[in-house]
């Protein structure tokens, strides 16, 4: 069985009850497969990282295993805008998605869900446009002010992971979920100073613990999740945060994806 997102933000949690935790969302064009049924929550693994959540089965549309293998197949589009309006040309019904969104089987302004249409006509990124590592830093500073909400990746609420797969992926760039995932992807950098702006630095807690992920911005900067999507000072140290004046994430590595 396979399913796909048809609604704006779908809560995906850890366990199967209202009550467990969110540990990631998926957005509008999110597509997976579904693992598992009990009562009425399905465990999913979601197709664009992998990831194993559960969801609510009255919160998304059945789709078949034909039309997953397309979407699996087919270029990435994605919604460049923070907030925009997206036309359900069947129900003749109008309502919002945010940046990062998926538009499945995109063409001349339609996206394509089994019999449902839906029209777009706002911006949006695909892997056709020239990749530069500066549009990972133009993508970032749209999150900036963005709240820190564990499990989100919207413009309305976002964790740190969250954060940096999301701003990957609008420049075409697919990286695991979680920060100790991301931990394991890319080259590793044996020094600061060699880190350049949209590369992935990592922090740990006490235990060793990959913890915390944030992107790598020029003149000792760093882009990060912690609160707020935020500016804050980075070294070999960590993060340097401005407004307490002390270090608040002790770096253990930086990784280059791209």
């Amino acid at each position: 069985m396979f399913g796909i997102t048809n609604l704006s933000i779908v809560p995906a949690r850890k366990d199967p009850s209202d009550r467990s935790e969110m540990v990631t969302q998926l957005l509008f064009g999110d597509h997976f497969e579904i693992l598992e049924v009990q009562g009425s929550w399905c465990r999913i693994k979601i197709a664009y990282d992998d990831y194993d959540c559960w969801i609510d089965k009255k919160q998304f549309l059945p789709i078949a295993h034909h039309t997953f293998d397309i979407l699996n197949s087919t270029e990435i589009f994605c919604v460049n805008e923070l907030i925009q309006i997206i036309t359900d040309s069947k129900a003749s019904q109008l309502f919002p998605i945010c940046i990062g969104s998926t538009l499945p089987n995109f063409d001349n302004g339609e996206c394509a869900i089994e019999n449902s249409t839906f029209t777009y006509d706002g911006a949006f990124v695909n892997g056709q446009l020239p990749f530069s590592k500066s549009g990972i830093i133009d993508s970032a500073m749209m999150y900036l002010n963005t709240p820190y909400l564990w499990g989100g990746k919207t413009p309305f609420g976002i964790d740190c992971s969250g954060f940096t797969q999301m701003v990957y992926k609008l420049n075409g760039i697919s990286i695991k979920r979680d920060a100790f995932q991301q931990a394991e992807e890319g080259e590793t950098l044996s020094f600061v100073e060699e880190a350049e702006p949209g590369d992935l630095a990592f922090f740990d807690n006490d235990e060793g613990r990959i913890v915390h992920v944030g992107i790598v911005m020029d003149n000792n900067k760093i882009i990060h999740a912690s609160g707020k999507v935020r500016i804050d000072g980075f070294d070999h140290q960590g993060i340097f945060n401005n407004d307490k004046k002390d270090y608040s994430h002790r770096l253990r590595l930086l990784k280059r994806i791209v």
